[in-house]
C-alpha cells in the first residue's frame, strides 16, 4: 500500500513540531497552502493534535511525530 498525498501532508504537519519540548506548539496560519490547512484538522480530528490549526501534540501526537522524526532521520542521507 502506497502512502495517501494526505497522509504525507499530516506526517509533514507532525514534522514541524519539536519533540523535544512538550510546551512548543505549532499554529497553521489561514494564509497557509490549502493541504497544510486541511492536514491540522485532520490531525486535529484523529486526536494528535490540540487545534485544528495547530496548537500542541497530544500523547498520541507526540508518540506518532517521534515515529516520524525517527523513521525521517533513518531515511535522510547523512
Amino acid at each position: 500500500m502506497l502512502l495517501t498525498s494526505e497522509i504525507v501532508d499530516e506526517m509533514n504537519t507532525l514534522l514541524l513540531y519539536n519533540v523535544t519540548n512538550t510546551q512548543e506548539g505549532i499554529k497553521i496560519h489561514k494564509s497557509a497552502e490549502a493541504n497544510k490547512i486541511e492536514a491540522a484538522k485532520r490531525l486535529f480530528n484523529k486526536g494528535l493534535i490540540t487545534q485544528e490549526d495547530g496548537g500542541y501534540l497530544t500523547v498520541l501526537g507526540r508518540e506518532a511525530a517521534e515515529q516520524i522524526n525517527m523513521i525521517h532521520s533513518i531515511l535522510t542521507p547523512a
